[in-house]
């Protein structure tokens, strides 16, 4: 069965829209900053734009040159940190080699950390503290599995990658003893001994690698639930260019018993749960 990431995702932007409409003061606000002119960055924020303007959430655009100084962009931080039309802050990553990813994240007031990067947002997330905002792509990834009745308690989920923004925090919000979580995970990489056996024994397999159709369908059990993150452009014939995931979808879904297809599965979860994590961010602040 195909999770339709898109179709869930629109259920929760028209709740946050109704949301919206309905406030007496205010529109929540929520500013991104850009430093460079990554082409990759320039589209996901024009993405993330277009959802804002489409469920009335204002956004405070701020693009710097790719040699600004670090000090530079923690003054802007500061600056959005104290702005009261300013709900939720974004930080496009990747940052530049020259930046300092932590002390810039660091800098960021946690009450508008509404991407779940600040370390006080991570540590409460590991920790099972609810006042906390969770990393949207984990985020959506759970809401994604709990809205199609996919059982997530006891079982083995297996993620494939550890990064920061995907397979740490998600690692922490399926295990911890709270509904749709408590499931047995492990966190496996590239370097991983044996890979192939870990996600066949896996009963949810998440693929967050960053590698183009990394998991082949000698690396899932028959009935799996297979969550594909990944986003990769691939070269075809004729100067031709297609996105594909991390998983070989056309040869890995005869075998799951559910699969998220690239595009249309777990992108749009990312940005619908920003959305929802900047209207909740507005609702603590506004009173």
């Amino acid at each position: 069965m195909l999770i339709n990431g898109k179709e869930i995702a629109g259920t929760i932007e028209s709740q946050v829209c109704f949301a919206i409409e309905r406030l007496r003061h205010r529109r929540p606000g929520l500013a991104f900053l850009q430093v460079g002119k990554n082409p990759s960055s320039k589209i996901y924020i024009q993405m993330k734009r277009k959802k804002c303007a489409e469920v009335g959430i204002i956004s405070f655009d701020r693009e710097f040159p790719g040699d600004i100084s670090e000090q530079t962009l923690i003054d802007e931080i500061e600056r959005l940190n104290h702005n009261p039309e300013v709900d939720g802050i974004l930080v496009q990553l990747p940052l530049p080699p020259h930046m300092n990813t932590f002390n810039i994240l660091s800098t960021l007031s946690p009450e508008k950390d509404v991407d779940g990067f600040h370390p006080l947002n991570m540590g409460k997330l590991l920790l099972g503290e609810k006042d906390t905002f969770i990393p949207c792509t984990p985020a959506g990834i759970h809401v994604l599995l709990s809205r199609s009745q996919i059982p997530i308690e006891g079982k083995h989920v297996v993620i494939v990658g550890r990064s920061a923004i995907v397979g740490k925090p998600l690692a922490a919000l399926l295990m911890q003893k709270a509904p749709h979580c408590n499931a047995t995970v492990t966190v496996a990489h590239s370097l991983s001994e044996d890979l192939p056996s870990l996600c066949q024994s896996a009963d949810i397999l998440i693929a967050a690698i960053g590698k183009a159709q990394f998991i082949t369908k000698d690396m899932v059990k028959k009935g799996a639930t297979v969550i594909d993150v990944g986003i990769n452009r691939i070269s075809l014939q004729e100067g031709q260019t297609q996105i594909v995931g991390d998983v070989d979808f056309i040869n890995v879904a005869p075998l799951c018993s559910h699969i998220t297809p690239v595009p249309g599965g777990v992108g749009p979860m990312t940005i619908a749960m920003l959305l929802s994590n900047t209207l909740l961010s507005y609702q603590k602040r506004v009173k």
